[in-house]
C-alpha cells in the first residue's frame, strides 16, 4: 500500500487514485452511517455518502505519506467535514431549532452558575417558563436535526479559534500547530466538563462518542426508548456547550 502511495504522490495518475477510492470507500460509509443514524428521515443516506466521497477524493489528493500517520486517521476527519458542510449549505437545520438550542444552552449557563452543579429538568424548564414536557419536546425537536452534533450548533470558541465540539472528542486528525495548545486546553475543559455531567448523560456521552454505540444499542443499554436517548445526548452536549463556552 505504502508503494501505492508514493507512486500516486509521485504521478498524480487518476488511475491509482481510483484504487484508492475503491480501497477507502468503506471509510466514506462508516461516517456516513454514523453521522445519518439521527438526521431527519428526509436527508437521504446516499446523499451522504456522496458528500462524503469528496471529501474522501480531497482527503486523497491532500494526504502526505512521509507525515507519519494513517490515511484512514487523516481521511475521518475529512471525510466527516465535507458531509456536515454540505447539509450546512442546504441550511436543512431550521432557524428556530437553532435559536432554541441557544436559548437552552444559556438557561444551563446561568443556572450552573447560579446553583454550583448541573440543574435539573424542572429546573431548566422553569429557568425557561415551559413545562417539564415542552423542554422534552424542545430537546427532541432539536434532537432531530442535530444529533450528528453538527459543527453549526456545537461548535465553541478556543483561544480565538472555532473548534468543533466533536472533533475535540473523536480527534479525527489531530490539531494543526496553529491550534494545538488551544485544543489541548479545549479537550481538558471536555474532560472535566463531561466528568461532571448527570451520571445517564454521561453514560450516553461515553457510549456514543468513545464506545460508538449507536442510539438504539444505548437504549438497549439504559432499556429506555431511542427517542429518549437522543433527548438526554442533546441535553449532554447542551450542557457541555454552555460549561465550556462560560
Amino acid at each position: 500500500m505504502r508503494s501505492l502511495w508514493v507512486e500516486y504522490r509521485r504521478t498524480k495518475d487518476k488511475q491509482l487514485r481510483d484504487r484508492l477510492i475503491l480501497t477507502y470507500a468503506p471509510l466514506v460509509k462508516y461516517v456516513a452511517g454514523r453521522l445519518g443514524s439521527g438526521l431527519p428521515a428526509h436527508v437521504d443516506d446516499d446523499d451522504l455518502v456522496s458528500y462524503g466521497l469528496l471529501g474522501l477524493i480531497g482527503a486523497i489528493e491532500r494526504f502526505d505519506p512521509d507525515r507519519g500517520i494513517k490515511f484512514e486517521t487523516y481521511a475521518l476527519g475529512r471525510i466527516k467535514g465535507a458531509i456536515i458542510d454540505e447539509l450546512r449549505s442546504l441550511d436543512w437545520v431550521p432557524r428556530s431549532v437553532r435559536a432554541r438550542a441557544r436559548e437552552i444552552e444559556r438557561a444551563i449557563a446561568e443556572l450552573e452558575s447560579k446553583l454550583g452543579r448541573a440543574p435539573t429538568d424542572e429546573e431548566i424548564a422553569a429557568k425557561l417558563g415551559v413545562s417539564e414536557e415542552d423542554f422534552a419536546e424542545d430537546l427532541t425537536e432539536i434532537s432531530r436535526t442535530s444529533i450528528a452534533a453538527l459543527d453549526e450548533l456545537w461548535t465553541v470558541s478556543a483561544g480565538g479559534d472555532q473548534v468543533a465540539l466533536l472533533d475535540t472528542i473523536e480527534d479525527p486528525s489531530g490539531p494543526s500547530p496553529t491550534t494545538a495548545l488551544d485544543e489541548t486546553e479545549l479537550k481538558e475543559a471536555m474532560a472535566d466538563a463531561i466528568a461532571r455531567l448527570p451520571e445517564r448523560e454521561k453514560l450516553v456521552v461515553t457510549l456514543y462518542y468513545y464506545e460508538e454505540l449507536t442510539l438504539r444499542e444505548i437504549g438497549e443499554v439504559l432499556g429506555v426508548t431511542e427517542s429518549r436517548v437522543s433527548q438526554l445526548h442533546t441535553k449532554a452536549i447542551l450542557r457541555l456547550k454552555a460549561r465550556l463556552s462560560g
